[in-house]
């Protein structure tokens, strides 16, 4: 599902202290200090791994705050922790059954990290030369035959002539010279780690996330450490 612009999409966190005291403003919530407080307790004890197999019910009038401070709590926890909102109209649907949509939603709240060691090319981009072609099947439009990249880490630099379906997956992921990319050896899949750190004072205010150039050989074993549902897997079509 994708993350949607509503009534709460302001809210950052609980607002509390690390003396476990919430300010009357904090977090993108107002008041409700008390509840804050008490959430906050719940999301150490979350952490700490002391509240698995329980549950935590949130009850109060309309307008009370409840799913503020469940997507208060989610904040909280990070990104890396899945947080599933559902809403009655899912569950009583026509098309779907009570069941499977709860189920669903089950699903999609169960986190898995999966690790993995893959053989990857690491480094800053210093090169990014696409190779052009006639078109197979004639026309004056020219098609890109394969992509040269060199690729640069404190140890050295390697140049790569790489197909270009990868050159396509390059431009998805908005690769420029300069930045910091992994590339998969078995898979050919691409990841933009971020702007190199060498370019951070080339503006005075740039909304990009930079990163220390790579150490090491341009090609490495690297563990990849991937954090998906249960969902995740049976769209893809995994038993687990």
């Amino acid at each position: 599902k994708q993350t949607r612009v509503a009534a709460h999409s302001h809210v950052t966190g609980l607002g509390v202290g690390a003396d476990g005291v919430a300010t009357p403003v904090g977090g993108g919530l107002v008041g409700q200090t008390k509840a804050r407080e008490a959430a906050a307790v719940a999301v150490e004890l979350i952490r700490s791994k002391k509240l698995a197999g329980q549950a935590i019910l949130l009850a109060g009038p309309p307008g009370s705050g409840k799913t503020a401070l469940a997507l208060a709590i989610s904040q909280e926890l990070g990104p890396k922790v899945p947080f599933c909102p559902m809403v009655g109209s899912e569950v009583f649907s026509s098309e779907l059954k009570k069941t499977s949509v709860l189920m669903e939603h089950f699903r999609r709240s169960i986190g898995l990290r999966i690790k993995e060691v893959k053989e990857v090319y690491e480094g800053e981009i210093t090169q990014l030369q696409p190779e052009e072609t006639e078109n197979p099947h004639g026309g004056f439009a020219k098609t890109i035959s394969h992509v040269i990249i060199t690729l640069k880490t404190t140890k050295g630099t390697k140049q790569l002539r790489l197909d270009a379906s990868i050159y396509e997956s390059l431009q998805k992921e908005k690769v420029q010279v300069g930045d910091v990319v992994y590339i998969e050896a078995t898979s050919g899949s691409v990841k933009r780690v971020g702007r190199c750190d060498t370019y951070a004072a080339e503006f005075d205010l740039e909304a990009e996330a930079y990163v220390p150039l790579p150490k090491g050989d341009v090609h490495k074993r690297r563990e990849i450490i991937q954090d998906v549902t249960l969902h995740d897997l049976d769209a893809a079509g995994v038993m687990i």
